[in-house]
């Protein structure tokens, strides 16, 4: 990735964060994006120490304005961005259908659906002109299988994984590879670890997937040796046992 510029939202804590120390770690350039000021800088401070080539937009990306004014900064700076990660979300969440309000709906779409849709617009005009991108979502297993009282995070997950597969088909012949991975249970972003796992009986391996996991499938598929692969899916869950 050496030289490629990468813009990773989310990227504060998390998968979002061990994505950016990896790909900062492989020779990219790293532009960090989320809502959270105070974890952002901690994260970008952190980066600093594998690379000074590193910026951080503190963002809304559920803010259609917000997120084309940030990457205009962006491409003022860095000039074209080779690879987007659209990791941002919320999902914390535990309700029945009828239980979650409209408000709590409309407030997932925003940030879970939306918050993929404006990123991605804001890069794939120069993706095209410049015939080489790579742009990689982060879904859920909840979005593949559904999760009873998560109806709208399902609902949301399950929409990025078909945005992924129909934009994959409109672009996969400009060299531009679209593709989307799928967490089922992940290590608590509180834990600053990125190895950090604890034990989990939704799956066959017995435990939560770790951060540096998540981010190893992400950094391969946003990499040069993933060049045949576009519009996937692929779950990332520790062999799941049941939803």
């Amino acid at each position: 990735m050496k030289e490629k510029v990468a813009v990773i939202t989310g990227a504060s804590v998390g998968i979002g964060r061990s994505v950016a120390l990896k790909m900062a770690s492989l020779g990219a350039k790293i532009v960090l994006i989320d809502i959270n000021k105070e974890k952002l800088s901690s994260t970008e401070e952190e980066i600093k120490q594998i690379t000074p080539h590193v910026l951080s937009f503190c963002c809304d990306v559920s803010d259609e304005k917000e997120v084309n004014n940030t990457f205009q900064h962006i491409r003022n700076l860095f000039g074209t961005v080779d690879i987007l990660v659209n990791n941002a979300a919320i999902w914390r969440t535990w309700n029945t259908f009828l239980d979650v309000s409209i408000e709590e709906w409309k407030r997932f779409i925003d940030v879970n659906i939306m918050g993929t849709v404006y990123p991605t617009r804001a890069v794939l005009g120069d993706m095209i002109e410049k015939n080489y991108g790579r742009i990689v979502n982060v879904a859920s297993v909840a979005g593949y299988y559904g999760n009873a009282n998560m109806t709208h995070y399902s609902a949301t997950k399950g929409a990025i994984i078909s945005l992924t597969k129909a934009l994959a088909k409109e672009v996969a012949d400009k060299n531009i590879l679209v593709n989307c991975i799928s967490p089922g249970t992940v290590s608590p972003s509180k834990n600053s670890d990125v190895n950090y796992y604890e034990e989990n009986t939704l799956n066959r391996m017995g435990r939560t997937g770790t951060d540096q996991e998540n981010a190893n499938l992400i950094c391969f598929l946003a990499g040069d040796d993933a060049t045949y692969i576009a519009g996937q899916n692929i779950l990332i869950d520790g062999c799941r046992m049941s939803i």
